[in-house]
């Protein structure tokens, strides 16, 4: 036991020096634009609530019904001791609300990523990812068995290049069995904020046979009308194989998703091993996500919607005045890249003690040498909590004038 304990300390402190440590800081507060953190209350630009549904009271509301009706927990997986009502209604809800005919959700994103696509390829099979794709698609690729294939972060002649690859491949091993070609890609990226070129990568697909899949996370809420999503926006939705997102950002609960065919959805309940072999999540957090969606296309998510967005715009510009550089609000996720991982802890640790909290990015979550200040907007948020924002930055600038921004 002693040397097993060296050895993960001796680890830790390579992370240390690093700049790489991480470790959880206790919120004694409900999310929301203020957090209460070691007892001192922090303005809060890290969340991924984008409509500040998180604490909506009809989503508080709907989540203890639910708990007074179906109780704390779901007792099994929805195979083993039946499939309990709030997740029919919230699996109806969506597949309505993303206009597919049906959808299937699971315990967390990352639960939804690696049941999907193990499911639906592996060996034999090629799957081609954005290089920037979140994590547990890479993690879902790496253990479906799959040929594994990564193109330049939305760069569509490196994609077609590599679907060109597959497509011969695929030709190739037609004598044994048809090899399946996916792509898998962010509509939003998680931590650039970028978007990606869906038309013409559903362009490509379609050239090359090959089937599409989009993780909606934080374009859901945020985009299309109702804030169906990007896809929708974009008018490719039904030309999208799958469909993901979560359930916990712009939605304000949590789980993650998949929408598409009935077919999709009834192999997934069949084969998804992340859905087959978890206990079903809580009945609140089904009717709270059912709450969420329903608010969505109503003209309160409208007025969410159209504040936000007016927050973003005013940030981009105030920030940009103060000589830091951030990125266009493409979305609602605006990253400062400092590049030097202690660096961009110090300036984090600074704001903090102006009682700002922004989180520090860094490797593995981004590339080595590109970590930075993840700031994210909610329509909790106000123009003064913005404002408050804008000075504690342009105070940074001024004492740390040896730090340059790309």
């Amino acid at each position: 036991m002693n040397s097993f304990t060296d050895e993960l300390n001796r680890r830790l402190t390579a992370l240390r020096e690093q700049g790489l440590h991480r470790e959880l800081r206790r919120v004694n507060s409900a999310q929301g634009p203020r957090i209460e953190i070691g007892g001192q209350t922090h303005l809060n630009f890290s969340s991924n609530d984008y409509l500040g549904l998180a604490n909506h009271p009809s989503l508080k509301t709907a989540a203890v019904k639910a708990v007074e009706k179906y109780g704390a927990g779901a007792g099994a997986s929805r195979l083993i001791c039946g499939s309990l009502a709030p997740f029919h209604e919230l699996e109806e809800t969506l597949a309505a609300f993303k206009k597919t005919e049906a959808a299937l959700t699971f315990a967390t994103g990352y639960a939804a990523a690696l049941g999907t696509l193990t499911a639906l390829v592996g060996k034999g099979d090629v799957v081609i990812l954005d290089k920037l794709v979140h994590a547990s698609i890479v993690d879902a690729a790496k253990l479906s068995g799959a040929k594994l294939r990564i193109f330049d972060h939305n760069d569509l002649n490196d994609l077609e290049d590599k679907l060109k690859w597959a497509d011969q491949f695929s030709k190739a091993e037609s004598a044994k069995r048809k090899a399946e070609i996916l792509v898998v890609t962010e509509s939003i990226f998680s931590m650039d904020g970028d978007a990606a070129p869906l038309r013409e990568i559903v362009a490509l697909k379609n050239k090359y046979d090959a089937w599409l899949m989009v993780d909606e996370a934080h374009a859901t809420g945020i985009f299309g009308k109702n804030g169906r999503g990007l896809a929708d926006e974009l008018g490719v939705s039904s030309q999208i194989e799958i469909q993901m997102g979560t359930l916990g950002k712009a939605l304000g609960a949590s789980g993650g998703y998949i929408c598409g065919s009935r077919a999709l959805i009834d192999f997934l309940v069949n084969r998804a091993r992340s859905f087959i072999f978890s206990t079903a999540p809580v009945p609140a957090a089904a009717a709270a996500a059912t709450a969420g969606i329903q608010l969505l296309q109503t003209e309160t998510g409208d007025q969410l919607r159209s504040k936000v967005w007016n927050l973003a715009n005013l940030l981009e510009h105030s920030v940009q005045a103060c000589g830091w550089n951030i990125s266009a609000p493409d979305s609602l996720i605006m990253p400062m890249i400092i590049g030097d991982e202690s660096e961009t802890l110090y300036l984090s640790k600074q704001l903090r003690e102006q009682n700002i909290f922004v989180p520090a990015i860094r490797f593995p979550t981004v590339a080595r040498g590109a970590a930075r200040l993840r700031i994210t907007l909610t329509a909790a948020h106000s123009a003064a909590d913005v404002s408050e924002l804008v000075a504690a930055l342009a105070r940074l600038k001024s004492e740390t004038s040896h730090l340059e921004s790309p």
